[in-house]
């Protein structure tokens, strides 16, 4: 199987809700030597995205999208576990992430997470409908260099505008960086509210957080 041919099969897995083969192509990933991270960003991530258009657009329902959520999770923790036992690597820095409060949508958010661990970043994951001053405490408690928020409704947006405006009213802004995402989230939207960075999809949120992990050891 070539890697065409293994990421329109990662995908359609996916998108089929075809758990015994989502595992079987996790498995043969590492048994032949692939880079596990190639698969996840190329067709498993690319595959739980379609799922989320169809049900946006009500061609799949919500049993059908936590059902590929559900598998997306079990492959990416298979993944996952060979590039933590196969690689040594020295920590890249520390990240907290949650979805902000009123916001009880986290399947991007878990597709994130699973790519960042991927690259030597410690996550601390509040997980969903998270409160910004909860945010805070755990940022600090656990001295993270990156704060991300991830809101899916435009009715939740304004709360990542409201963490950037308890951090500067604490006079803690600049102890983190900050980056935002989730649908109704845009490159304005964030330059508006003064995060440091926005990231439209899983992919582009690892090389933002690299490059803020990056920016703050230059510092």
């Amino acid at each position: 199987m070539n890697r065409e041919e293994l990421i329109k099969e990662a995908i359609n897995s996916i998108v089929e809700c075809d758990e015994k083969k989502a595992v079987q192509l996790a498995e043969f990933v590492i048994s032949a030597g692939i880079d596990p991270v190639f698969i996840l960003k190329e067709g498993f991530s690319v595959g739980i995205r379609i799922v989320g258009d169809y049900f946006e657009r009500g061609e799949k329902f919500l049993p059908q999208l936590i059902q590929s959520a559900c598998i997306m999770q079990k492959t990416t923790e298979i993944l996952n576990a060979a590039v933590a036992h196969n690689v040594s690597m020295k920590k890249a820095g520390k990240m907290l992430i949650a979805t902000v409060e009123g916001d009880v949508h986290d399947i991007g958010k878990s597709i994130v997470v699973s790519l960042l661990k991927t690259q030597g970043i410690e996550i601390i994951d509040l997980g969903r409908d998270v409160p910004n001053a909860r945010i805070i405490e755990s940022a600090l408690e656990n001295e993270v260099d990156v704060i991300g928020t991830s809101a899916l409704l435009s009715t939740t947006l304004m709360n990542q505008k409201n963490l950037e405006d308890e951090l500067r009213k604490r006079g803690i802004r600049n102890r983190f960086k900050t980056i935002v995402g989730g649908a109704p989230v845009t490159q304005r939207f964030a330059d508006k509210i003064g995060a440091d960075a926005y990231a439209e999809d899983a992919a582009e949120a690892v090389t933002k957080v690299m490059e803020l992990l990056s920016a703050r050891q230059t510092v």
